[in-house]
């Protein structure tokens, strides 16, 4: 087994004594594991590290794609929740595949466990690794953008007792602002994702429900970013949301559900 922790320390540097194939499936099982230090600190930060050098082949990184699109439907939630954060690497890179879509979709909308951070696991982050990937295929030419909205909210909207704690509002409303920018979308596509909010959410005065909390808070992120602009990935400077006007107004309107009695 190679020595993961000197690779770290050679600025992962590749190491010259095994087949580069040999390494990756190392990594990509580490992935897997229940130990923090391994999985994210070794496996994650050495394969995202690699991707962004250039340091796969794109054969290699398909094969690597093809391996995170399998986990979705792993038993172990780690594994689960760490396939999309290589998956997002691998898309940034240039790499892509239509096939990884529908097991990531049929995931995000299904994981139960919604857990930030475990003491044990350490940090799982369904949703905001869900998310990360989402904003991904978002700005990516070959991925409907309308397909990726509907799937933020859909997210969103699935029955949960788990309130988000750790940011993940934040991360995926971010996902939700990237997409918006994409220039094909007209205004219907751009506020029409939001429509299944209007029965989704339960109107203030009979629950505070876990599905309240998440989606106003994500969406009242993702208000400021479409009204400011949104810098997207790279991006030396924010980039404006096309039909902002529009989206904010069904903003208004999805947000005075919980908050009638306020504006």
């Amino acid at each position: 087994m190679t020595d993961w922790t000197a690779v770290r320390a050679e600025d992962f540097a590749v190491p010259a004594d095994r087949p580069l194939g040999e390494l990756v499936s190392e990594l990509s099982e580490l992935l897997r594991s229940a130990d923090p230090t391994e999985r994210d600190s070794t496996a994650y930060s050495t394969l995202a590290t690699w991707i962004g050098r250039g340091v796969l082949s794109g054969d290699q990184l398909r094969e690597l794609g093809d391996e995170m699109a399998r986990r979705f439907g792993d038993a172990e939630i780690q594994a689960r929740t760490f396939a999309p954060l290589i998956l997002d690497c691998i898309v940034s890179a240039g790499v892509y595949e239509a096939s990884w879509v529908p097991p990531f979709e049929r995931w995000y909308v299904a994981e139960t466990d919604l857990r930030g951070y475990d003491a044990k696991l350490g940090w799982l982050h369904a949703v905001a690794h869900g998310a990360d990937l989402l904003g991904t295929l978002g700005l990516y030419p070959a991925v409907e953008p309308v397909e990726m909205l509907r799937l933020g909210i859909g997210r969103l909207l699935t029955p949960t007792e788990h309130v988000l704690r750790d940011m993940e509002d934040d991360r995926l409303s971010y996902a939700l602002a990237c997409t918006l920018t994409r220039s094909e979308l007209t205004v219907e596509d751009a506020t029409d994702w939001l429509v299944p909010a209007f029965t989704g959410i339960t109107p203030v005065g009979l629950s505070v429900s876990p599905v309240n909390t998440n989606t106003t808070r994500t969406l009242r992120a993702l208000y400021v970013l479409v009204d400011r602009g949104v810098r997207l990935p790279e991006a030396s400077d924010v980039t404006p949301v096309p039909h902002s006007a529009e989206i904010k107004a069904q903003l208004v309107e999805v947000l005075r559900l919980v908050s009638r009695s306020y504006f």
